[in-house]
């Protein structure tokens, strides 16, 4: 498979309420510690606390169609901006979904959070875990594919190579 460059300054159209795309953070140094995923909704576990990765792959039981699926993303969440910049500079905004949840509940879209909180319980009977974005979504299934950056980034681009998701010029 080969492996696309994306540009780390972009602005996703679709999802006004993102910062510029001068906020997507460039890649940690080698040998630095990962930033974390944004908690949305739900105070920060203690530390110790496990959370649960879903490491699900489109082409791996998720077969890659348009319109199929869903990204789950924050503002304030630096892996959420890799993939929203990944989603535009791949041209796959028409074919993939993106939700902005803010990690302030107050302001929250109560639809979409518990749709989110739906998705994780699918993924897990009686799920009771943290919800957590960056999340990409099977809408077919109802359940969350990965919530795994690394993982999601890689289907994107799997995505925009495939046939089915090429547009015509």
């Amino acid at each position: 498979m080969s492996s696309i460059a994306v540009p780390a300054v972009t602005v996703l159209p679709s999802v006004t309420s993102l910062p510029p795309a001068a906020a997507v953070p460039a890649e940690p140094a080698i040998g630095a510690a990962p930033a974390e995923p944004a908690v949305v909704g739900v105070p920060t576990p203690p530390t110790g606390s496990p959370r649960t990765e879903l490491r699900g792959r489109i082409g791996a039981g998720f077969s890659p169609v348009p319109h199929r699926y869903r990204l789950y993303l924050a503002p304030d969440c630096p892996r959420s901006l890799r993939v929203a910049a990944a989603l535009a500079a791949l041209g796959l905004e028409g074919s993939v979904a993106a939700t902005v949840l803010p990690a302030d509940t107050g302001r929250c879209d109560a639809g979409a959070h518990a749709a989110l909180h739906r998705a994780y319980e699918a993924a897990g009977h009686h799920f009771d875990g943290i919800l957590t974005v960056p999340a990409l979504v099977d809408t077919w299934s109802g359940r969350v594919v990965s919530n795994h950056t690394a993982g999601i980034l890689d289907d994107l681009r799997f995505l925009g190579a495939h046939p089915a998701f090429r547009t015509v010029s």
